[in-house]
């Protein structure tokens, strides 16, 4: 069964940088598809940021720019490099991976951003 291992959250300033990663048990090669989601209090998750299996990225219109999402083979992770964050992306960050049709999630990592 495919596990994934979220890390790399923390408090960070608003402004700052901070990279969350997720680590897979198995090999993220399989992986159709690679997504970052994030929920705040009250909102619906919702996805920030996906890489196929080609290394084609796709991000939300409104981190466009100052996240990006890479993977490196060797580590068997996948990560979200996250710059210039602001107060209101302070939520929890979860990753998940599709494979052969089915969606494996981590526990998710908050990022606390202060002001």
């Amino acid at each position: 069964q495919v596990q994934l291992v979220e890390s790399g959250g923390g408090l960070v300033q608003a402004g700052g940088s901070l990279r969350l990663a997720c680590a897979a048990s198995g090999s993220i090669l399989a992986a159709n598809y690679m997504r970052w989601y994030r929920q705040g209090p009250g909102e619906k998750r919702v996805w920030v940021a996906i890489m196929n299996s080609h290394g084609t990225s796709f991000y939300k219109d409104s981190v466009r720019g100052r996240f990006t999402i890479y993977r490196d083979k060797g580590k068997n992770t996948v990560y979200l490099q996250m710059n210039s964050v602001s107060p209101e992306e302070k939520e929890v960050y979860m990753c998940s991976l599709e494979i052969e049709e089915s969606n494996f999630w981590g526990q998710g990592t908050l990022v606390t951003v202060s002001s």
